[in-house]
């Protein structure tokens, strides 16, 4: 497998939880526990990229590797371009993102979706999926949708139901006033699939990435993603071959992760 570096954007600021990468689980700030997952990948170098020294002290306090990066980026991709530059990375280099709120990501999709862009020389971007197999989840502006081509590579990602089954759902689509849509048992072959924000990225990419602005699709849609597609850069898609556990956006995530690492820790 070839070599890649880890990097986890960890911005201090957040909505919904302020403070989120310094917020304890456990007894150990969620980004260092982020970090000590990504260790366990194959990558040969794990950087954690923030905007405050305050989560830069937390992560070396700890032993690792923390880049003290620019307040202003509007994406985390742009952060991840500002840490390739500042350690001098070859175009030909990968990275992947690490999102520093995933404190129960498995280290075996990182090591999968470096190898997924890896192996297509072709590709910019590598990515992962997992199956949609619930109604709600489908028709659910939250989770995004992708749809492949032959190659496994990416055709487009929505929000909105792709692709859409025009005769299975003709008698089961949702109507007004309807809170749960049926599952068509006949479309039960249908290829939904439910893209996984987890990223690996060609040096050379991140270095174009910088002087794009935003593409007409991704501001309809609001997902990142398509400004590379709209660029003509091929973004490869891989199954993820184990489920992709949620993150940390809100209070109540925090709780249920605390929850789940205790027992982990107890069963140790």
């Amino acid at each position: 497998m070839s070599e890649f570096i880890a990097v986890i954007p960890a911005r201090y600021a957040s909505t919904r939880l302020p403070g989120k990468p310094l917020q304890d689980i456990c007894g150990e700030p969620m980004v260092v526990k982020v970090w000590r997952q990504a260790l366990q990948s194959r990558a040969r170098r794990v950087v954690v990229a923030t905007d405050d020294a305050r989560i830069q002290e937390a992560v070396e306090a700890v032993g690792g590797e923390a880049l003290l990066t620019a307040a202003e980026h509007p994406t985390g991709t742009d952060r991840l371009a500002e840490v390739a530059e500042t350690l001098g990375l070859a175009g030909d280099e990968i990275i992947v993102n690490v999102q520093g709120d995933e404190p129960l990501l498995p280290s075996t999709l990182i090591d999968q979706v470096a190898g997924c862009l890896a192996d297509d020389t072709l590709a910019s971007i590598g990515t992962l999926a997992e199956t949609i197999d619930t109604a709600d989840a489908l028709f659910d502006a939250n989770v995004v949708k992708v749809v492949r081509d032959g190659q496994g590579r990416a055709l487009y990602f929505s929000r909105a139901p792709i692709p859409w089954d025009r005769d299975a759902w003709r008698e089961h689509s949702p109507r007004r006033g309807q809170d749960s849509p049926e599952w068509p048992v006949s479309a039960t072959d249908t290829p939904w699939l439910r893209h996984i924000g987890l990223y690996a990225y060609r040096v050379s990419f991140l270095n174009a990435y910088r002087g794009w602005a935003p593409s007409p699709l991704e501001k309809i849609e609001q997902l990142e993603q398509l400004r590379a597609l709209h660029h003509g850069h091929r973004i490869q898609v891989a199954l993820a071959t184990e489920r992709h556990p949620a993150g940390v956006d809100t209070a109540s995530d925090l709780e249920r992760v605390r929850r789940l690492v205790e027992r982990q820790l107890g069963k140790e």
